[in-house]
């Protein structure tokens, strides 16, 4: 139990880092943002609820409870990455500026996976069920 729970927390933690800090350009409209926004096609006023959505997804994981909506969260987390992969496919960005979405994925399935490790184990101990 020891194992999945400090394997969920590093995951969990590191996606929610990368989250929020993706999220705080675009809910501030940061000129940088603004213009990666601009050069893959996409309105400026879609940023704020980006990036509102994003720290909403991040508050979902790490609230004890609420399976279905981290469901919904995750489910959000990989649609967003990979919108944004596509999108720097698109324009022709070099493979360069989206090799790091992997990691991004990692993160995300690493925390899902562990996330549904844990309520495995927290369910069967509940129940008297030593899982071996």
């Amino acid at each position: 139990m020891k194992k999945t729970l400090v394997l969920y927390w590093i995951f969990t933690g590191l996606l929610a880092v990368l989250m929020v800090m993706g999220s705080i350009p675009d809910i501030l409209s940061v000129q940088s943002a603004v213009d990666l926004f601009d050069h893959l096609g996409y309105p400026a006023y879609l940023l704020p609820f980006l990036g509102i959505a994003k720290l909403l997804g991040v508050l979902a994981i790490v609230t004890p409870g609420f399976p279905r909506l981290k469901e919904w969260a995750y489910a959000g987390f990989v649609f967003d990455l990979a919108g944004a992969i596509y999108s720097s496919i698109a324009v022709g960005d070099p493979v360069s500026n989206w090799m790091t979405f992997p990691i991004g994925f990692i993160l995300i399935a690493g925390s899902y996976i562990y996330a549904n490790k844990k309520t495995k184990l927290a369910i069967s101990t509940d129940r008297g069920i030593g899982l071996t």
